[in-house]
């Protein structure tokens, strides 16, 4: 009898990432509606933004001029375009249609295999939506994003905070194990997450109380402490570093979390009433 333990062999899974990455090139089309559907929340931001200015007697609100919280806004929403890539509802079709079960029969941890699987997807979304996006906005602000070490952290912060965001949609996945429907469920997380991630309000311009008790939550550490190393012209890393660490340790946290709550809940599983 062979008693060598089994090799974590990582090639399997970065087979998952090459062909979600050719699946995903074979729909072209998605990538212009994505853009033309982004250009509109732009506008749509932008003239909201511009009157919230116009309205105030000052040209800085909370810290941030109109150029700073629209750069921010911009890269926000660009983030969000390559961050979502709807692991929630497929985790619930697949555990609705049964095909999970043969997910879980494959040689794979099955919340890697999922993870790499859409790592694929977020490749090709970061190049192709996020990319063009930011060169735009660095090209018509030329000198208001600084270029220098914080791009190396925010590259790093960017890994950490993809990380988060997933472990939280396989967690809202999970639940469909439990709820067998997961609409209700996922568009409240969608809500939760934007507002207190500071994807859709700058976490600047929440009251300070709810500040404060938001950047205690895991939910800053997907979009704005991300953006706010993009978007700052600080020389010294020691901020840095301390953002990097937030972001790892809600890292380790949501891993062991979703990791927890997947094995406790795959024992409920059913497929058709079985």
């Amino acid at each position: 009898m062979n008693t060598e333990p089994k090799k974590f062999n990582l090639n399997k899974y970065f087979a998952l990432t090459k062909a979600s990455i050719l699946e995903e090139l074979s729909f072209r089309a998605n990538y212009l509606v994505t853009f033309l559907g982004n250009l509109i929340y732009l506008c749509v931001i932008y003239f909201l933004w511009k009157a919230i200015y116009n309205s105030s007697p000052h040209d800085i609100v909370n810290g941030m001029t109109f150029s700073d919280t629209f750069i921010y806004l911009v890269l926000a929403s660009a983030m969000f375009n390559f961050l979502e890539t709807y692991v929630v509802w497929i985790m619930a079709k697949d555990i609705q249609t049964g095909k999970i079960v043969v997910d879980l029969i494959k040689p794979m941890n099955y919340q890697l295999y999922t993870f790499f699987y859409f790592s694929g997807i977020y490749i090709t979304y970061f190049f192709i939506t996020f990319m063009p996006t930011f060169l735009i906005v660095l090209f018509f602000t030329w000198g208001k994003i600084a270029i220098g070490i914080n791009l190396v952290f925010y590259v790093l912060s960017l890994i950490l905070a993809l990380i988060i965001n997933f472990c939280i949609d396989f967690l809202v996945g999970t639940i469909c194990l439990y709820t067998e429907s997961i609409w209700g469920t996922n568009i409240m997380k969608e809500v939760v997450v934007l507002l207190l991630s500071g994807a859709t309000i700058p976490l600047a311009f929440f009251p300070e109380t709810l500040r404060k008790i938001v950047e205690m939550l895991p939910f800053q550490a997907i979009y704005n402490l991300p953006l706010t190393i993009l978007t700052s012209n600080n020389t010294d890393p020691s901020g840095y570093f301390q953002a990097i660490a937030i972001q790892f340790f809600w890292v380790v946290v949501m891993i062991i979390l979703s990791a927890l709550f997947w094995k406790k809940s795959i024992k409920v599983i059913t497929v058709n009433g079985g």
